[in-house]
């Protein structure tokens, strides 16, 4: 992953735009480090292209782009943008939702030099549209294998992180945090009371998530087991450490949670980190009839159309709305023929009816 501290490998544009995006516009380094990879596959294939080089991976990587000058990005077409995004779909085998944030960047990089910066007028990025998003429904667990999942953790008695590790389970299946925000909660982030705790999510925007008694109860337990974790002579104000009193990283998160989803035998789904906050905001909308503009809050969500996602209709509610129509109780055996004259006179008019 790239890195905004060493700029050096990139050209000057560039590292205007990555320097732009997290002084003010207050991107956080994971983001900036993303549009730092797209510019420079970007910059790698548009040299190859013009170039007459092979586009290969093997080849790409090796294309140095630090001494581009500005007007090599102020020369380039809309139809080259088109023909990288569509080498990015054949070559590299990227799905719709990877091109679509690889031309996100390319959008994002000429809006910059065109309106913030106005190097040059023409932007070429500016009318291209998304590839088209395939809708599919969120993956989650139902209430059952959520249960399951924590009752796997409760019954690792082998594991020095148990009540660690419940806790974590806890929070993402009551609060629908994102990964990166669980690793980064830190104790003063809890309110004394611990009825609600800060997360930092995208883009370095805070945000207050209530606790509920599971929660609580679950701190409460693990709190104490955390100042064994925690290392002599080590400050260390995360919430959740790992076995060597640091920081617990992102890795070992998902190591642990696709150890017990294999444990409630539940691995042959594919469930993730991620589905376990598909999870939390389903079963809110879904069993707890929460609104979804408090459900946007509750996840942290920019748009509204990114939280609706979790209003769609379960089977099981689909299932009870069939039992409600007013015909599902009228058998057959209670059913009786209508008299032979009145079929009679109904098949004279259908006869009619045909000619």
């Amino acid at each position: 992953m790239a890195s905004i501290k060493d700029l050096s490998d990139y050209p000057q544009a560039v590292q205007e735009f990555a320097t732009y995006k997290s002084a003010i516009q207050g991107c956080s380094p994971k983001t900036v480090a993303e549009y730092l990879v797209d510019l420079r596959m970007f910059c790698r294939y548009m040299i190859a292209a013009r170039e007459g080089h092979p586009i290969e991976n093997e080849t790409l990587e090796t294309i140095e782009i630090a001494d581009l000058p500005l007007e090599f990005f102020q020369h380039i077409k809309t139809d080259e943008i088109y023909t990288y995004i569509n080498y990015v779909k054949l070559d590299r085998e990227n799905q719709n939702n990877t091109r679509s944030r690889k031309l996100s960047s390319i959008r994002s990089f000429y809006k910059f030099l065109t309106v913030n910066r106005n190097y040059f007028e023409e932007n070429p990025a500016k009318n291209i549209e998304n590839p088209k998003q395939k809708k599919s429904l969120p993956k989650h667990l139902s209430l059952d294998e959520c249960i399951a999942l924590l009752r796997a953790v409760k019954s690792d008695e082998n594991s020095k992180t148990r009540e660690r590790d419940y806790c974590i389970l806890t929070l993402f299946l009551n609060c629908g945090m994102r990964l990166s925000e669980l690793a980064g909660i830190s104790l003063p982030d809890i309110d004394q009371e611990m009825r609600s705790m800060r997360v930092i999510g995208k883009g370095s925007k805070e945000r207050i998530i209530y606790l509920n008694d599971a929660c609580r109860e679950a701190l409460c337990t693990y709190l104490p087991v955390r100042l064994k974790l925690r290392k002599s002579g080590i400050r260390e104000e995360a919430l959740f450490l790992s076995s060597r009193g640091n920081r617990i990283s992102i890795k070992t998160v998902q190591w642990m949670v696709k150890k017990y989803l294999d444990m409630a035998g539940l691995a042959y789904k594919n469930y993730s980190t991620h589905k376990l906050r598909h999870t939390a905001a389903t079963l809110m909308y879904q069993s707890g009839q929460v609104d979804t503009r408090i459900l946007q809050e509750i996840l942290g969500h920019e748009q509204l159309n990114t939280t609706q996602i979790y209003t769609h209709v379960s089977n099981e509610g689909m299932e009870t709305a069939m039992t409600k129509n007013p015909l599902a109780n009228v058998h057959i055996n209670g059913i009786q023929p209508l008299p032979s004259a009145a079929v009679g006179e109904g098949e004279k008019d259908a006869v009619k009816d045909e000619k």
